[in-house]
C-alpha cells in the first residue's frame, strides 16, 4: 500500500490520517501542536512534534519517501504556503493542499499543488446534494461535469427495468452495478429489473442525472 504524509492534525487532518490507515497505508502525522500529536500518536506509523516549515525537520521525518503529502494546516496561511514551498523543492510530486479562505486558493494555484480542497465548501455541497436527493447515498465527482453515484431504490422504482428508468434521459448515463444484500451485479442490461433497496450505482452528466431524480424521489 502507500505510504503518506498527513501535516497537520486537527479535525480534518486527522480524519484523513486515520482514513489513510484504515484503508491500509502508511501515514507519518506531523504537528507543531504536542498534545493535538499525543492524542493520535498511536494511531498513526509515525506521529512526530514538528514545525513544518523547517526543511530540516521535514527530511528528517524522511517525508521524500512518502507518496504523496497532504497540508492540512488551517491557521497559518503562510505556514501552509512556506510548507507547500519546502515539499515542492523536496520534490514531492503529489501534494495536496487544505485552503482556508480565496487568497489561500488563489496563492496554491499560482504555486502549483496536485489538489486543492475546500473541506467546509465541500461537505456543504454533499449536505445540500442529500437534502435534494435523498434517495442518493453517495456522490463523487469524475471532473467534467461527470459523477457517479450510488442510488437506494425506493418502493417508487421497483419492479421497473433499467430501460424503463432511464428511458426519457437524452443524454448518456451508464448503468455500473447493482448491489442487492450481498450480491454485486456488474452486468448490467437494459432488461436488468431493480429491486426494493438495491443500490444502484450509476455514472453521466449532473444534468443527465438530474433529469431522473424526480422518478426517485
Amino acid at each position: 500500500m502507500g505510504q503518506f504524509a498527513v501535516i497537520g492534525l486537527g479535525r480534518f487532518g486527522s480524519a484523513a490520517s486515520l482514513e489513510l490507515m484504515r484503508l491500509g497505508h502508511s501515514v507519518i502525522g506531523v504537528d507543531i501542536n504536542a498534545k493535538i500529536v499525543n492524542q493520535i500518536a498511536d494511531q498513526l506509523t509515525l506521529a512526530a512534534v514538528a514545525d513544518a516549515t523547517d526543511e530540516h525537520a521535514l527530511k528528517d521525518l524522511n517525508i521524500t519517501a512518502c507518496d504523496a503529502a497532504l497540508v492540512a494546516m488551517g491557521e497559518s496561511l503562510e505556514a501552509s504556503i512556506l510548507c507547500v514551498l519546502l515539499l515542492k523543492s523536496m520534490d514531492i510530486k503529489e501534494i495536496w493542499v487544505k485552503a482556508t479562505s480565496k487568497p489561500h486558493h488563489t496563492i496554491l494555484s499560482r504555486i502549483g499543488v496536485s489538489r486543492i480542497i475546500h473541506p467546509e465548501e465541500e461537505m456543504g455541497m454533499k449536505v445540500a446534494q442529500s437534502l435534494s436527493y435523498p434517495m442518493v447515498n453517495q456522490y463523487m465527482s469524475i471532473g467534467h461535469s461527470l459523477y457517479v453515484v450510488e442510488i437506494k431504490i425506493t418502493e417508487k422504482c421497483q419492479g421497473i427495468s433499467i430501460a424503463e428508468l432511464l428511458k426519457e434521459v437524452k443524454d448518456s448515463i451508464d448503468p455500473l452495478l447493482v448491489r442487492r444484500k450481498k450480491t454485486i451485479f456488474k452486468r448490467i442490461e437494459p432488461s436488468f429489473t431493480l429491486e426494493m433497496d438495491d443500490s444502484l450505482v450509476l455514472a453521466g452528466s449532473l444534468n443527465a442525472l438530474k433529469t431522473i431524480a424526480p422518478r426517485l424521489a
